[in-house]
């Protein structure tokens, strides 16, 4: 059997687009479709060890809250060496600006608007989109890693549905350890409507403990228990998410709460907050390291979104603004051997991006009737390209292309304000160059507006909030 091309573009594709799949069927020709391209490549991987693949994402970190991107108020020693044993992004950015719509691109590797994800999945079940999820038959990197041997794992936060139906599990990752909701009590683990949210797979099953020591014990476990390979860990960290909890800090939700009211962030709180989270990316890399891991592992750290209560550094907005400063996000790669160490690039990347690189280097082609909106980062990450240029699209209201941010209505200004920014000259969005640019700004909503079209065409379908009470109602 011939393997199947490979099609990964930076640029997303009017032509040729599958309607989505409203049962498995889709799903299971891709799975037949990948696993007959890893009966072509097994032979070039019995002498070429296919890599580990290691996904850290951090809640709410910004582009200023690490020493290696210019942060002064905090102490992040284990980032910092990452950066230094491998490569630095400078122009990373996540492809939503809060938690649920990124997660959703990560896994896909498709802008998030396709999957009907473009707003954060709700923890009351009062709100309709309390009831959306991933569904079914969107494809993972999981699932499509799972078809090439890999176990894949989750540790930490998944905010992709709250519905049993949507865990983790059922996405291809062969084990689960955390919360689905957008955050939890630090210590007791309650959601933000006070609902316990600790699961093991598909069971709730609580564990006592600080949840940035639990989320970094069970991905040490994961790398223990597959350290034969090949595996694919994300682990998806709370911190530095509210509530403003440090390690040691007593519960703020529920009965052994302190008080009724959770505090606002303290520099103290956050620190260590930090602190915790920075201190488990040093015990990964060293438990790979104890295995002798390192040169066959890929790890990659990101965080989600921008700031809510760290610093963005020198970028103008924070955590759910369409400036950069509510996207562009802190990105680091190693991969001793492979990755040159202390360098830095200055390629225009997405999480959008890491799936495509991953099939890349695991020698999986991408799904050619479910293109992928993010490009392989492998030639970038080896040194071998130099940065060129590509379009990215955040909320139908901005763009970038190249060097150029496009943004529409943005936070701060009036909702019919168009801006225009060389963010080569001008990375803090200070200088508007709309009426100095009018054929370039023409130019640029047309691409914005064509993008719009293709993403919002043929979107997987979410579930009606009235059908889902109905049947809740006919089961009670």
């Amino acid at each position: 059997m011939s393997q199947p091309n490979v099609q990964l573009s930076d640029q997303f594709n009017n032509n040729g687009r599958m309607q989505p799949a409203r049962n498995l069927r889709t799903k299971l020709t891709l799975l037949v479709l990948l696993c007959g391209s890893f009966a072509v490549s097994h032979a070039a991987a019995q002498n070429q060890r296919l890599p580990n693949f290691v996904i850290i994402m951090a809640d709410d970190m910004g582009y200023g809250d690490a020493g290696c991107y210019g942060g002064t108020h905090i102490s992040t020693p284990h980032l910092d060496q990452l950066a230094a044993a491998g490569m630095r992004f400078t122009d990373f950015h996540s492809s939503g600006n809060v938690c649920s719509p990124t997660r959703a691109g990560l896994l896909t590797g498709r802008y998030q608007y396709r999957a009907g994800l473009d707003q954060v999945v709700n923890a009351d079940p009062g709100i309709p989109v309390h009831h959306a999820g991933l569904q079914p038959e969107e494809f993972t990197f999981a699932e499509a890693l799972k078809a090439q041997g890999y176990a894949s794992g989750i540790m930490g936060k998944w905010h992709l549905g709250y519905h049993v139906k949507y865990n983790p599990i059922h996405q291809g990752f062969a084990a689960f350890h955390g919360f689905v909701s957008g955050n939890i009590d630090y210590v007791s683990h309650l959601d933000r409507v006070n609902t316990p949210d600790w699961w093991n797979g598909t069971q709730l099953q609580d564990e006592p403990g600080y949840s940035t020591h639990l989320i970094t014990q069970h991905a040490l476990s994961f790398i223990d228990q597959h350290k034969a390979g090949p595996f694919c860990l994300y682990v998806a960290h709370e911190a530095v998410h509210a509530p403003w909890q440090a390690p040691g800090d007593p519960a703020q939700r529920g009965p052994t709460a302190s008080s009724k009211e959770e505090p606002s962030p303290r520099a103290e709180t956050f620190h260590a907050m930090m602190s915790a989270l920075d201190d488990g990316v040093g015990q990964i890399v060293a438990r790979l390291q104890h295995h002798g891991l390192t040169d066959h592992t890929l790890v990659f750290f990101l965080s989600d979104n921008g700031p809510a209560g760290g610093s963005a550094g020198p970028l103008r907005g924070r955590k759910g603004s369409d400036w950069e400063g509510g996207h562009r996000v802190p990105a680091i790669a190693s991969w001793p051997g492979r990755i040159p160490p202390g360098t830095i690039s200055r390629q225009l990347a997405i999480s959008l991006d890491l799936m495509p690189t991953m099939l890349e280097f695991a020698n999986i082609a991408a799904p050619v009737d479910r293109p992928l909106d993010g490009i392989s980062l492998a030639a970038t990450l080896l040194n071998r390209r130099e940065p060129m240029n590509r379009q990215l699209f955040w909320n139908h209201k901005a763009m970038r292309d190249g060097p150029w941010k496009l943004i529409l209505g943005g936070k701060g200004t009036r909702a019919d304000s168009i801006g225009l920014y060389n963010l080569a000259d001008d990375l803090a969005e200070s200088v508007n160059l709309a009426q100095a640019e009018p054929a370039r700004v023409a130019a640029m909503q047309r691409a914005l507006q064509e993008w719009t079209a293709d993403v919002t065409s043929n979107v997987t379908s979410q579930p009606d909030e009235l059908a889902v009470r109905r049947q809740q109602k006919s089961k009670d």
